[in-house]
């Protein structure tokens, strides 16, 4: 029997994704040589201490904030612990460092920190922790990318933008998110229905492929539909590519991960620990906790809150596939152990 089209294109993705999973020990060996010969003697130094723990598949892409060598000399070499607080472990180019809405949360190399973005688009200048981005990338090959900032970052700062709208507390422990009523006007796209091409762009970008894949192809509503806003929980590439062996469990893979109504990280925050979101996929839901500072949802966690919003629209960075506590997902077969 022939595979379906989408079915045959999805594979090839992931063949793609599958051969690419580590950040190629040649971006860092050329990000060197450009930092080397363009003022950032200290950083090209940082990168090749740390190429080691960057070439792992746990970090597929890189982007290095990075401060001028007249920075280093004026505020003395940093502890390894604040220069991991400068990397990203994720590319991030400079469009999507300027599309980043005000208050988007950027994870760093240091899980107890991230970085927020502390103007709105569309901005002349990026900054970020209240630091500014100075011009185009240094370095930028699509696996890693290097920017100058005016200074280091500061680990305890704390963005002093406005508060956003405390979300009501649900009155029922199971969150009815359909129930909010939130419907937004067609003209989303061109000739109304979803459109996902900036979204797209961002995930492809910062190692979401897999998940950008599926964003239009599953989610495709009637041109003169309504749209109603979501939410999409997005795990990387190596985590879908590692964990599923049969490719018609994506389908139900990704509505598990699509929930029918936009969350910001700071609506996810206000509900109480147990309270559950119904998604796409009839019959799973996803429970909120928190471990510390940190969001986990159905004990994964939000590794990149607020990766990208509109107005119908919030797409968070997960550490992994969202599973429920018995391991059996519906539309999912559950495998025999061996």
């Amino acid at each position: 029997m022939t595979a379906p089209p989408l079915l045959i294109s999805l594979a090839l993705l992931l063949s793609l994704v599958g051969r690419s999973l580590s950040l190629p020990s040649a971006s860092i060996t050329e990000a060197t040589e450009v930092l080397l010969n363009s003022g950032f003697v200290s950083m090209a130094l940082t990168l090749s201490l740390v190429s080691k723990s960057l070439t792992t598949p746990q970090v597929p892409s890189v982007t290095v904030f990075s401060p001028s060598d007249e920075t280093f000399a004026r505020s003395g070499q940093p502890p390894l612990s604040l220069l991991r607080f400068h990397f990203c472990p994720h590319s991030l180019p400079l469009e999507t460092l300027r599309a980043l809405p005000l208050g988007s949360k950027i994870p760093t190399m240091d899980a107890n920190h991230s970085l927020v973005v502390t103007t709105s688009p569309p901005a002349s200048s990026t900054e970020i922790n209240g630091v500014k981005v100075v011009g185009s990338a240094v370095y930028d090959d699509g696996h890693l990318a290097v920017f100058e900032i005016e200074k280091f970052f500061d680990p305890q700062f704390r963005n002093q933008g406005p508060s956003p709208s405390p979300s009501p507390s649900p009155s029922l422990n199971h969150l009815r998110c359909a129930a909010l009523n939130e419907i937004y006007p067609t003209g989303i796209g061109s000739h109304g229905g979803y459109c996902f091409r900036e979204p797209n762009v961002l995930l492809r970008s910062t190692g979401y492929s897999v998940i950008a894949s599926f964003l239009g192809m599953q989610l495709m509503e009637s041109k003169d539909q309504e749209i109603m806003p979501l939410t999409i929980f997005a795990p990387p590439d190596e985590s879908l590519t590692s964990h599923i062996g049969n490719f018609t469990e994506y389908p139900s893979v990704f509505l598990r991960h699509v929930v029918p109504c936009k969350l910001s990280i700071s609506d996810l925050i206000s509900y109480s620990r147990g309270t559950t979101l119904r998604t796409k996929l009839e019959g799973f839901v996803i429970e909120l906790d928190r471990i510390g500072d940190s969001m986990t949802l159905n004990g994964v966690l939000v590794t990149f809150p607020d990766m990208y919003s509109s107005e119908w629209l919030s797409i968070h960075g997960v550490g992994g596939i969202l599973v429920p506590a018995d391991g059996n997902a519906p539309g999912t077969e559950s495998r025999p152990k061996e």
